[in-house]
Parts: structure tokens; C-alpha cells; sequence
């Protein structure tokens, strides 16, 4: 599957993955290094100015704050964010679990990161699966209201997605992963 868009990553282990999976650009952040390369966030930059960015990092607190630099240094409407699910567990090369204990990137199923990936292959007809609104999100009680949080968090490990994702990242994920009435199902449960 080959795609346009680059693809950013934490580590060298997350860009093997992906390379083995794809035909695209995908660059590392190296891990944290990001924080003190500058020449490595001015080529972010340049890539974002040319077109939009996939940010693509782990599920755990580091991967939330590599995430977090990235999207002060690009304007939002320049980067595709998509998220694995928080999966514990430990990747096969390593011989014991990561600080947090789940899966990076470079641990998650093949077909889930294929799955994820695909609506911006190039040969691709993707329209986003739901046509899910901030609206909605207010009426199924998900933000603008004294317990929000708390549902989102629920709904959010219901799909096996980062809990900490703020309404507009969740309202990104679950339109690229489901339909309207897939996601009206979960919220019944």
C-alpha cells in the first residue's frame, strides 16, 4: 500500500514496522531527541508545509508528549493524527514490557495499522466512515458537560483508545474508524 502523506514516528523499531507494511516516507522522531533537534522539528515543518503529516506515536505518556511538541510546532490543520489502541503487553524484541506496560506502534497487529492507514492510500476512495459532529459529541453527553470526561474516558477504553485524547482528537479517530451507527452502538453499551 503506498502512501502520500508522511508518516511520523518515535522510533526506529515503529519505522521498520511501518516499512515493512507500507510504501510511504516515515520519519522518526527519535523519541524524545525530537525535543533537542532542531533541525529534525524544522524538517517536520518543511514536510508539513509541502503536505499534510500522519503523527502516528505510542499510547503512553511519552508518545502523548511527543505528539503534544509536534502539534505546537505545525499548525493543526497540517497533521493527520491517528491512534493505536492501548494494548498491554510487551513488543518481541524486548524482554520486558515498556515503563507503562503496553504496545508501541511497533507492537501493534499488522492488519490493525493497515486498517488505520489505508484511508490515505493512494489508490484509495476514502471518505471518512462516520460524519460524527462536535454536536454530536455534545448530545451523547462526550464534552461540554460537568461528567464528559469521565464518559469519553469510558467510551475511549471501550475502543481500546488513548483515554486522555481531548473531544476533537476522539471525534477525529472514531470518523476515520467508524460509521455513525457503529459508534451509536458502543454509546448505547
Amino acid at each position: 500500500m503506498k502512501i502520500e502523506y508522511p508518516i511520523i514516528v518515535e522510533g526506529k523499531y515503529d519505522k521498520i514496522k511501518l516499512d515493512s507494511l507500507v510504501e510511504a516516507t516515515v520519519i522518526t522522531t527519535q523519541g524524545f531527541g525530537v525535543f533537542n533537534n532542531k533541525e529534525k522539528l524544522s524538517l517536520l515543518r518543511r514536510l508539513s508545509e509541502k503536505s499534510k503529516i500522519i503523527l502516528l506515536t505510542d499510547s503512553d505518556g511519552g508518545g502523548h508528549l511527543i505528539r503534544s511538541y509536534i502539534k505546537t510546532a505545525i499548525s493543526a490543520d497540517r497533521i493527520i493524527n491517528l491512534y493505536i489502541p492501548k494494548i498491554e503487553g510487551k513488543e518481541k524484541r524486548k524482554t520486558a514490557p515498556s515503563k507503562e506496560g503496553i504496545l508501541g506502534v511497533e507492537g501493534i497487529d499488522k492488519d490493525y495499522l493497515l486498517k488505520l492507514l489505508s484511508p490515505f492510500s493512494t489508490d484509495s476512495n476514502f471518505k471518512v466512515c462516520g460524519n460524527i459532529t462536535k454536536s454530536d459529541l455534545y448530545s451523547y453527553g462526550l464534552s461540554g458537560r460537568e461528567d464528559s470526561k469521565k464518559k469519553r474516558e469510558k467510551v475511549l477504553a471501550m475502543l481500546n483508545l488513548p483515554i486522555d485524547m481531548s473531544p476533537n482528537a476522539m471525534l477525529s479517530a472514531i470518523n476515520i474508524l467508524y460509521t455513525k451507527e457503529e459508534f451509536e452502538k458502543i454509546i448505547k453499551k
